[in-house]
C-alpha cells in the first residue's frame, strides 16, 4: 500500500498526489489502477499520460470489483478511522502506516508480507525473470 497526503480533496489534488507516488513505482509494475466513481479521478486521462498506468472504473455500488482495495481500506481504517479529519495526519505518519501494513504477513501471499512480494517482483525485473502472474 502507498498512502499519499493530498492538498485538498478534489481532482487536481488527487492527480498531483498520485503522480508523485506512482513515479516511485518501477514502470514495469505500473499496470493498472481500478477506481470507484469518485469525482476526484476526473483527471484520470492525465494520470495515465503522466505515469503510464491504465485507469479502470468499477461500476457504481460494486465493491466486489475492487476486492483488494476494499480489504486494504479495512486495514487502513485500523489506523485512520472513518470520520477522522485526515488533513491532520502528516505524510510521515501516512508513511509509517503504509510501512506497518506492508510488513504485515498476508494469507493470500502464503504469509509473506507485501514488502517481500514487491521485493521479489522488483528482483525479477532486475534479473530479467518474467513474472508468473
Amino acid at each position: 500500500v502507498v498512502l499519499a497526503k493530498m492538498d485538498g480533496c478534489g481532482a487536481e489534488a488527487a492527480l498531483e498526489a498520485l503522480t508523485k507516488k506512482f513515479r516511485r513505482v518501477p514502470l514495469a509494475l505500473r499496470k493498472s489502477l481500478t477506481y470507484d466513481q469518485g469525482k476526484e479521478m476526473a483527471h484520470h486521462a492525465e494520470l495515465t499520460r503522466r505515469v503510464s498506468i491504465e485507469v479502470f472504473f468499477a461500476d457504481p455500488h460494486s465493491p466486489w470489483q475492487r476486492p483488494s482495495n476494499e480489504n486494504m481500506n479495512g486495514l487502513v481504517r485500523e489506523y485512520l478511522p472513518k470520520g477522522d479529519d485526515l488533513s491532520v495526519f502528516s505524510q510521515g505518519y501516512l508513511n509509517r502506516v503504509a510501512k506497518a501494513l506492508n510488513y504485515r504477513p498476508r494469507a493470500v501471499l502464503d504469509f509473506a508480507t507485501p514488502a517481500e512480494a514487491m521485493a521479489e517482483e522488483i528482483n525479477k525485473l532486475r534479473t530479467g525473470v518474467a513474472s508468473q502472474t
